[in-house]
Parts: C-alpha cells; sequence; structure tokens
C-alpha cells in the first residue's frame, strides 16, 4: 500500500514538474515568434501575439508596431535574444530575456504572458531595464 501511494505521488509530481515545462515551452515559443516577426518587419504577426489587455490600448498593428520600434528598441532590432530564467504562477508566466542589441549593449527583458480561455499563451507585457540596473 505505501508503494503504491509512493508511486502516485512520485506520477503526480512528475506530471506536474512536465505540465509546467510545457507551459514555460509554449510561451517562450510565443515570445519567439513575436520576436521573429519583428525582425521581419511583420506588424500584423507581432500584434497577433499580444494579449487583449494590449490590443485595447493598441487598437492597430502599425500603432502596436510604432509603439515597439519607439519604446523597446533591444526588443525590435537586437544582435541576440537568450532565455533566462521564468516563473509560473497559475495561467500566468515571466520570463526573462537577455539582449544585446544592435549597438552592443546588454539588456534584461521580463515578458508577462496570460494564459488564454483557448489555452494559449500571449503577451502581457514586456519591462526592459539595462543589463546590472535595478529597479
Amino acid at each position: 500500500m505505501r508503494i503504491a501511494a509512493l508511486l502516485v505521488a512520485i506520477s503526480l509530481v512528475f506530471s506536474s514538474t512536465a505540465a509546467l515545462a510545457d507551459s514555460v515551452a509554449a510561451a517562450r515559443e510565443v515570445i519567439v515568434a513575436q520576436e521573429q516577426a519583428f525582425v521581419r518587419g511583420d506588424a500584423s504577426a507581432a500584434y497577433s501575439h499580444a494579449a487583449p489587455a494590449i490590443r485595447e490600448i493598441f487598437p492597430a498593428p502599425d500603432i502596436f508596431m510604432a509603439m515597439v520600434q519607439k519604446g523597446y528598441p533591444p526588443v525590435y532590432r537586437h544582435k541576440s535574444f537568450e532565455f533566462g530564467e521564468s516563473r509560473v504562477e497559475g495561467g500566468w508566466i515571466a520570463q526573462r530575456v537577455h539582449i544585446i542589441d544592435a549597438n552592443g549593449e546588454a539588456w534584461e527583458a521580463l515578458y508577462t504572458l496570460e494564459q488564454q480561455a483557448d489555452g494559449s499563451y500571449k503577451i502581457t507585457g514586456c519591462s526592459l531595464l539595462k543589463a546590472g540596473q535595478s529597479v
């Protein structure tokens, strides 16, 4: 009986760990898809990964793209873009990204994503700091 209970507990731990890993992988795919849309200059594709609240603030793809170009140049154009640590809280994911901008300067981006009713993840925000600075 104890062995069966232990096996059930172990399988629950592994299944929840796998689910978290799947959620992080899905969120990272969304971030990469948006990043690649920026690289291509594809405003519609980039905009498609924004959460509904972001779409309310920026009601059209070209308006959204202009905001990213002006406010987030390291996200829009960069030399490197690498994932750091992630954190999962319910249907929310926070994902750090290490960025080297077009001028060779290091940045830290913190993306937040929310799981939607259809199970997909959409980007709810991105905070950007020069590497080494604190909030």
